[in-house]
């Protein structure tokens, strides 16, 4: 039995020496301005802009009382995750929050839905570049693909050379 857990604890004493060699030269400290722009710009993206005007016009000016609140409810959630990151600083997502605190499949599930959350976000972002330059009079004549592709070209190309 003894045996048991001075196998465990070795690998913990590994585990946590390798994340020590992995996190070495960042800067773990994040001032509360820094936490608060953070949860601000998450709370704001594309769909608040394109689809703002529809929804307005159906909707009236409850609308933004709802955009208040769900403003309100993803600041304090990424103000949360802010803390938390705060707390207890790593290198990795929160999905290494997530398995830290939740195990091994929380975290799969959380790294998953974030990925597919990004990857259709990314698609959203690109179809709204089309659309607000196919709304401009002078780009009426061009296909909204054109604009699609020359986005999605620029965000790969600056992805590709970032991570040269």
């Amino acid at each position: 039995m003894s045996k048991h857990n001075t196998d465990t604890s070795d690998q913990h004493a590994a585990k946590r020496r390798w994340l020590n060699a992995h996190e070495e030269g960042y800067h773990k400290a994040m001032g509360n301005r820094q936490v608060q722009m953070i949860a601000i710009g998450g709370a704001i993206g594309t769909g608040l802009f394109l689809g703002a005007g529809a929804r307005l016009q159906m909707a009236g000016p409850a609308l933004a009382l709802v955009y208040l609140i769900c403003g309100l409810f993803s600041f304090f959630i990424l103000r949360a995750l802010g803390e938390l990151v705060l707390h207890r600083p790593s290198s990795g997502s929160f999905v290494s929050y997530a398995r830290e605190f939740l195990g091994e499949k929380a975290a799969y599930v959380a790294g998953w839905m974030y990925f597919i959350n990004w990857a259709m976000t990314g698609i959203v972002d690109i179809t709204a570049v089309a659309l607000y330059m196919h709304y401009w009079g002078a780009f009426g004549g061009v296909p909204q693909w054109v604009f699609a592709l020359a986005a999605l070209t620029i965000v790969g190309t600056m992805n590709i050379a970032g991570s040269v």
